[in-house]
């Protein structure tokens, strides 16, 4: 009785600050410039002596209508999170060159993971959101400033190395675009959780550049670091990527794009879900594009339009259960006229399993397609549907078969 008491009243605690951040949000909408915004807003106080702080909550329900597991079962239907994040300008602060300090703070609800175990049974995962029970977990806290000369910059701390490699312009955030993880981030990648690492950046001109990176393999997010880091065995996760940014000429302007092909290695001794032995020495390959091609003004501030990203991964099929992946789709800002800041996307994502490993998957690959809309409501909120299409769910974790399934979700954001 008294888990559930906590259960509940931990909900209750929840929903009444979402409650009352959402009427400070549209208080502050109505009347002006709130006094959350003159401390913590881009011209507030802490911003003019170089502290930026931002909070945000959000809060997501998805229900499995069809198909997958069961379309009966709750658990896992409400989920949500919480980030605080505090970026310090350390040559406002203390003269260093463009030397940034920032600090990312996560906390979510419930114990469980979403919906997936219980009424889907997907091997990709469909709330990229549902970070399970955490009351507060720091999550990342780096230093990133120049080294030698301007064109070298060094990031260096605790980093999600999926918000440095492989990003999307369209595709790389649960919290305000797609809610599916195939669309999150790269599934053929092994990403560590958020871990001691250290980037390396070189720029030889102003579009294109060349970045590498070294992170701790085996870390868990909720901890420092530093046990994973340096005790027993040593694996590190390598990661290499090159890039280059485009602008295509229109009438409105030029319309931005950015163009990546990245190699990684993952030392680690591993195999697929049928493999008896381990294998060692990991290597993979992928690409990421993200490109603008309409644009309705041209007001380079203003990024309403249509634009698109593709993504595609290869990994070694001996250790790992998926061994090729492609996803594309779009996004589109501003469709609805007077609603400029409303977000529509949509896109595909299928993931090829190994044909080592078909004693685990009985199908050879899984599909989704998922289509969304984010509604702004005020300066500081948002609520959006997703609707999403689970072609073969086939995750290993489940020992029913599941069949293709449609999962309808709702999104509620709050940003300050």
């Amino acid at each position: 009785m008294n888990r559930k008491r906590n259960i509940m009243n931990r909900r209750s605690i929840v929903l009444s600050t979402m409650i009352l951040l959402s009427a400070a949000g549209i208080s502050a909408q109505s009347a002006g410039q709130s006094a959350i915004d003159e401390i913590f807003g881009p011209d507030g106080g802490l911003a003019n002596s170089g502290i930026e702080v931002g909070f945000g909550i959000t809060n997501i329900y998805q229900q499995n209508v069809h198909g997958g597991l069961s379309t009966n079962r709750k658990t896992g239907r409400h989920s949500g999170s919480y980030d605080i994040e505090v970026l310090a300008d350390l040559e406002k602060m203390l003269g260093f060159n463009r030397g940034l300090l920032f600090v990312h703070l996560e906390g979510g609800w419930p114990d469980n993971g979403g919906i997936d175990g219980s009424s889907v049974g997907s091997a990709f995962g469909v709330n990229a959101d549902a970070i399970g029970n955490r009351t507060m977990d720091v999550k990342q806290l780096f230093y990133e400033g120049i080294l030698f000369s301007d064109n070298l910059t060094l990031m260096t701390g605790k980093i999600d190395f999926t918000g440095v490699f492989d990003c999307s312009a369209y595709a790389d955030d649960e919290c305000s675009q797609f809610l599916n993880v195939a669309f999150v981030n790269n599934p053929t990648i092994p990403f560590p959780d958020y871990s001691l690492g250290v980037v390396l950046t070189y720029n030889p001109g102003e579009s294109c550049y060349l970045m590498c990176g070294i992170a701790d393999a085996q870390a868990d997010g909720r901890e420092s670091g530093f046990r994973t880091s340096f005790h027993d065995e040593d694996y590190f996760l390598y990661m290499l990527e090159a890039g280059f940014d485009s602008e295509l000429d229109s009438v409105n302007g030029t319309l931005p794009g950015t163009y990546r092909a990245g190699l990684w290695n993952d030392p680690q001794p591993k195999a697929n879900s049928d493999s008896a032995g381990n294998y060692r020495d990991d290597v993979g390959f992928y690409l990421s594009f993200d490109q603008m091609f309409v644009k309705e003004n041209d007001d380079p501030e203003d990024s309403q339009g249509l634009g698109a990203f593709l993504r595609y991964g290869c990994a070694n099929s001996r250790k790992n259960d998926i061994a090729d992946f492609w996803s594309f789709g779009f996004q589109y800002r501003g469709l609805i006229d007077g609603r400029d800041d409303d977000v529509l996307g949509a896109g595909f994502a299928q993931g090829i399993f190994s044909n080592s490993a078909s004693n685990t998957y009985n199908e050879d690959y899984e599909s989704v397609f998922e289509l969304y809309y984010s509604a702004r409501i005020t300066p500081c909120m948002t609520v959006g549907p997703s609707i999403q299409y689970i072609a073969n769910p086939s995750s290993p974790d489940s020992a029913e078969i599941a069949g293709d399934a449609v999962v309808f979700g709702i999104r509620f954001q709050l940003i300050f």
